[in-house]
């Protein structure tokens, strides 16, 4: 039989010293993070592919890498931490070996889909820790024959939705309304848009996914078992592993739809209309969506300060069957046929966007179209009807905030598929008896935070009284650390935890215990184990 030959000395020095140009190519100057790069390139099937993808300090793309995706302002001063890495994964072997280089050199991961998260969970830290930017995956492969779609973790909504659009004009998925956002956090948060009232949450979608666990393992939801799969769909996918990609069900949307955007001031007897709102808008037909955002702005006429809401609506039908259900049922507005616009489903998510000059469904594949700001929000579930003087207390709140920067307050009605759904189906628990979602949110450009938090904080504890209680709930999705810190389950079985899953947070506790016993996969409100 043929020997092979002995691996020669030559050979040796050769193969040292490309692993050690490759490493000096990403390496930062702090040479104690030496083994994290060593340990890539050591288990990397492609040494010089993988890195190509990592970015340390020293790189002159590092910055730039680093920020490309962070969207709250807030968390790129100079004393914000930095990672020790950015990786920006092309396959997903490289994110295989990113978990298990991070678990062995003793780092955290951060893992950034849109970068939107509210804290800055996805790409800040405490502790030293690696960024894992998933922006390189967001391949989407969509059926319209089987109306599903494969969509990769780093893809945004916009993409996912111009990719549906471009195979079908009867397809769509009931998901977030700001096309930026990534769907690996958006989806495994819950995730709610215009057609929530008609078919559920994003997450309620899902019928299979691919995580990489904490032992570098990619699973399909076969693989991963049913509790996994159900902590994932709402109990946010960071605590758990990696989402790569999921596999999402299409819905049926008509081929017209109609939306408006009608705007009233406190002038214009907005008190009654809200209040009325308030009961119609859980409980109309599910085919409608009536969300309500306001702000404080000048009358002109008047020169004082006075609240401009702004109802904007997604209805699934035809400017004439509208006008009859708002005539019938919410008649305080006082919509006119010259208020609405049929349009294709994709244009409905171009105008829903916020993209109201015409521009082509293409703007939904640009992810820097909108600038970004600093901001701080938080959330509410009412479940009980606010009464006039809660409201006008509210907007004292609101008319009284006239420091440079915006600030913002979104009703989302709920009921409809919301109220059909038992709140355990997923980890998302806000289903039946919730009426609508408040969303509290102030924008601010500068570097002065002190005074924008506050003022936010005062007002949601002035709303206390008039929202759900025992426990006061919040949405994942818009995640507030002022609710409380902690990786520990004491810590957050106390303070966060039942707040954001009510009684489903228990389980997750169970699933995470059982699939990632050493809480590899931690932040300040990730999911604890038991002990």
């Amino acid at each position: 039989m043929k020997t092979q030959p002995p691996f020669s000395f030559l050979n040796l020095i050769l193969a040292l010293l490309f692993l050690v140009l490759s490493v000096t190519q990403v390496l930062s100057a702090n040479t104690d993070d030496d083994g994290f790069v060593r340990c890539l390139i050591i288990n990397s099937d492609d040494s010089n592919a993988i890195s190509k993808v990592v970015y340390s300090p020293s790189n002159s793309s590092y910055t730039s890498v680093l920020q490309s995706s962070i969207n709250n302002l807030r968390f790129t001063s100079l004393s914000t931490p930095k990672p020790l890495f950015v990786v920006t994964p092309v396959t997903e072997s490289q994110i295989q070996t990113v978990v298990y280089c991070s678990k062995t050199n003793g780092l955290e991961i951060r893992t950034r889909s849109g970068g939107h998260d509210f804290e800055g969970l996805s790409y800040v830290s405490q502790v030293p820790f690696v960024i894992l930017d998933l922006i390189n995956l967001r391949s989407i492969a969509v059926d319209a024959q089987s109306a599903t779609a494969w969509v990769q973790a780093g893809a945004t909504l916009g993409e996912f939705y111009y990719a549906i659009a471009q195979k079908s004009r009867n397809l769509g998925f009931p998901a977030g309304v700001w096309y930026a956002l990534g769907l690996g956090g958006h989806v495994s948060g819950g995730g709610y848009g215009g057609m929530m009232r008609k078919y559920g949450l994003a997450a309620d979608n899902v019928i299979d996914a691919r995580i990489v666990n904490v032992h570098g393992k990619i699973l399909d939801r076969k693989l991963m078992g049913e509790d996994l799969f159900w902590a994932i769909r709402g109990g946010g996918g960071s605590s758990f592993g990696i989402i790569l990609s999921w596999k999402m069900k299409l819905v049926s949307v008509p081929e017209m739809v109609t939306v408006f955007s009608v705007d009233r001031i406190s002038e214009q007897n907005l008190t009654e209309i809200i209040q009325k709102w308030q009961y119609v808008a859980p409980k109309i037909d599910k085919d409608l969506d009536i969300r309500v955002l306001m702000f404080s702005v000048v009358n002109p006429e008047t020169g004082n300060r006075t609240i401009r809401a702004t109802f904007e609506t997604l209805f699934l039908g035809g400017i004439e069957r509208l006008l009859v259900l708002m005539q019938e049922k919410f008649p305080e507005l006082g919509l006119v046929r010259e208020d609405c616009t049929e349009m294709s489903w994709i244009e409905s998510v171009v105008f829903g966007s916020s993209f109201r000059n015409g521009e082509p469904p293409e703007i939904l594949l640009n992810r820097t179209a909108m600038p970004k700001n600093s901001f701080k929000g938080k959330s509410d579930f009412a479940t009980r009807p606010i009464p006039e003087d809660g409201f006008e207390g509210i907007w004292e709140f609101y008319n009284e905030k006239i420091e440079a920067g915006m600030a913002l307050l979104v009703l989302t009605p709920y009921g409809g598929k919301m109220d059909e759904v038992l709140g355990s189906a997923t980890p998302f628990p806000h289903r039946l008896g919730s009426l609508y979602m408040i969303e509290y949110l102030v924008v601010w450009d500068g570097d002065e935070t002190s005074p924008h938090i506050s003022w936010i904080r005062s007002l949601y504890s002035y709303v206390a009284s008039y929202v759900s209680n025992s426990p006061r709930t919040a949405y994942l999705n818009y995640n507030d650390l002022d609710l409380g810190v902690g990786t520990s389950y004491l810590e957050a079985r106390n303070s966060w935890g039942p707040k954001y899953f009510r009684n489903n947070f228990n389980r997750l506790v169970k699933v995470k215990t059982m699939v990632d016993p050493g809480n590899f996969f931690k932040h300040e409100q990730s999911i604890p184990t038991r002990f």
